[in-house]
């Protein structure tokens, strides 16, 4: 795993969960634990979100939950929100978050969390050039920002990419394609559709949403995305 340090923070009611979630953050080696609070209006008036890279954030917080914590920040960094149902899943893909977790906590889980975030935070970190790769369209090389893409689209030997500012048909399989993409962001949810995991608007069982186009959940690939949108 890379060598990174994010500073953290955890805002969080419960001693039992905050204690747990204390210890595997001192356990990583990827996390410096910096605060913790035990509410909404004491981390707001400390300004929680400053100065940090990463905080964790439980949504049934008393006096002010979680969601309407975050809409009184203007600077977010990365947020991993904790819950004790899965059923705020929904509502969280309206923010800008890195990843759901349940309590109680799983080890396991946990470090899958904080991989995507310290996969998040490489890549704001890099260089410019390892935010964007180049794909030959139309008999030249196109610059593509992988923020940019909302999802690709299998048509027969070539891939077509659809981006925020236009559409590149290129010639690749999506299997070879797929290995461009960074995993923390990308997944394949249909033999014929890879997606842009930021740019979900809303999901079903058998379908998700993307940028206004729904696109088919296979049933083979369900517990993946599943997995990476963090409501297994």
């Amino acid at each position: 795993m890379d060598n990174l340090k994010l500073s953290c923070t955890i805002i969080e009611n419960s001693p039992v969960h905050s204690h747990k979630l204390s210890q595997l953050i001192y356990h990583h080696p990827n996390l410096k634990l910096e605060k913790t609070y035990r509410n909404g209006i004491e981390a707001k008036n400390n300004r929680a979100n400053k100065n940090v890279d990463l905080l964790f954030l439980t949504i049934e917080l008393p006096f002010i939950n979680g969601f309407d914590l975050l809409e009184t920040f203007k600077e977010c960094p990365q947020i991993i929100l904790l819950s004790t149902t899965p059923d705020n899943a929904f509502r969280a893909f309206n923010y800008n978050i890195t990843d759901y977790l349940l309590k109680p906590l799983s080890p396991t889980r946990f470090d899958k969390a904080i991989n995507r975030a310290v996969c998040n935070a490489q890549l704001l970190r890099d260089p410019q050039d390892k935010k964007h790769f180049f794909v030959k369209s139309n008999s030249r090389k196109v610059k593509v920002n992988y923020g940019d893409i909302k999802w690709i689209e299998a048509l027969g030997d070539y891939v077509k990419l659809v981006t925020e500012k236009s559409n590149h048909i290129v010639l690749s399989s999506m299997k070879a394609f797929e290995k461009k993409l960074p995993n923390s962001q990308f997944l394949r949810i249909h033999k014929s559709y890879i997606i842009n995991l930021k740019r979900i608007e809303n999901f079903t069982n058998t379908t998700v949403e993307v940028e206004g186009k729904r696109i088919t959940l296979s049933r083979s690939r369900r517990d993946s995305f599943m997995n990476a949108i963090q409501t297994s």
